[in-house]
């Protein structure tokens, strides 16, 4: 007979959803995920970029298939910006199944139980409780719960059956595996340009065992009826690049959609919405671990606390979380505002213009000394206040989102 009653039901055992059960489960709390595949780490939608600091916090090294010193990103026109240092480590790159199966056996370790090919079909929040109905391997089961924590995608189940908004984007991705791309070791490269990536980039990244991940992402208005498959096509096509691609073969194809933008309702009544159903994609990069990690990791002493005084009204929810995730959102809307300042709102002869300046070397100086992949706002508005070029583009953007 399998238990029914529980402190916390996560619905979706990725990343943030095992690393929330983790937490919670070493603090005492009985915690059940709920997985809807039959396997950790499957389907894999994600580029597998994890910054050092999310990997420090797990230890999962043996995952790790690539080291990445540095991103070479081109300009619509071929301009290249070199960013990093040759032997200074700025990512990892994992392997996906093993890094999401390694944080869900972290969670068991802990306390927590995993049900796979499990799934909410129903839920019913009172004052006292929340009842959830779920298919697990095909049987109807009724669980009890007093904490529903949603971590269960672009698409949370979650977030749409208690109408908690949408994320402000909602990014499409594509991505292919790949054999025999012509790359530099230890550097992923960035592409741009309207008729690649209208409005984002597309990236090669280095995957281990002489593979490579191409990816495209952009936004459904800025495609404009093309498909990022077309804008893949583009980029392998493209006659500035085209001789790095000859040759490659797909051994794989993905897609799936990026949300970024927090939610208008991260908590109800019981109800909680964590990492990519809460809509923490990062605007400039589409990570979504590291946010993932950041958001349970600032509230866990609070929410600890009301889950043993049984004290999960929204309102004390909102207590627990207002500060924490509002600062997140506060730094999410400032590195949208810069991204399409510098990237997104450019046409193709202004970025252009925009890496010319980046390619100049106080730049270039400036860029590796501030830049840091997890936090793109000090870069961007060093970048704004620091660089005469860009100055006219600071008086453009005017505005307190960035420099309040």
């Amino acid at each position: 007979m399998k238990q029914s009653d529980w402190d916390v039901i996560i619905v979706g055992a990725g990343p943030t959803g095992g690393r929330t059960a983790t937490h919670l489960a070493s603090l005492g709390h009985r915690v059940l995920m709920l997985e809807e595949h039959s396997e950790i780490g499957r389907p894999f939608q994600c580029a597998g970029l994890v910054t050092p600091k999310a990997l420090h916090e797990v230890g999962l090294f043996d995952s790790v298939l690539e080291e990445i010193d540095g991103a070479r990103i081109h300009g619509p026109s071929g301009t290249l910006v070199p960013v990093g240092t040759e032997g200074k480590l700025r990512t990892y790159v994992v392997c996906r199944k093993k890094f999401d199966q390694g944080v869900v056996q972290q969670a068991m370790e802990s306390g927590a139980s995993l049900w796979l090919n499990s799934q909410p079909r129903s839920a019913d929040v009172t004052s006292e409780r929340v009842t959830l109905l779920i298919d697990s391997n095909g049987e109807d089961i009724t669980l009890n719960c007093k904490l529903l924590i949603g971590c269960d995608g672009a698409h949370s189940w979650t977030r749409r059956t208690f109408k908690m908004g949408r994320p402000k984007e909602m990014m499409i991705g594509f991505q292919a595996e790949v054999l025999g791309y012509k790359g530099k070791d230890r550097w992923l490269e960035m592409f741009s340009g309207s008729a690649i990536a209208p409005g984002f980039f597309a990236w090669v990244i280095p995957s281990g065992f002489g593979s490579h991940r191409i990816g495209i992402w952009s936004t459904p208005e800025r495609l404009n009826g093309r498909s990022v498959e077309q804008c893949y096509d583009d980029l392998l096509q493209n006659p500035l690049w085209e001789e790095k691609f000859q040759g490659i073969k797909e051994i794989a194809r993905f897609c799936g959609p990026i949300p970024s933008g927090m939610v208008k309702k991260t908590v109800g009544n019981r109800v909680m919405l964590l990492g990519d159903a809460a809509g923490m994609a990062k605007p400039t990069t589409g990570g979504g671990i590291g946010p993932g990690f950041k958001q349970i990791k600032g509230i866990l002493g609070p929410l600890s606390q009301a889950i043993l005084d049984d004290d999960l009204s929204e309102k004390n929810l909102k207590k627990i979380t207002s500060k924490h995730f509002q600062m997140m959102k506060k730094d999410q809307d400032k590195a949208r505002s810069l991204r399409n300042l510098l990237v997104s709102d450019a046409n193709d002869k202004e970025l252009d213009k925009h890496f010319e300046n980046f390619a100049d070397p106080n730049v270039l100086e400036l860029i590796n000394e501030i830049g840091d992949i997890e936090k793109p706002v000090p870069l961007g508005l060093a970048l704004l206040k620091k660089v005469p070029a860009f100055r006219l583009l600071a008086l453009k953007a005017g505005t307190r989102l960035l420099f309040r």
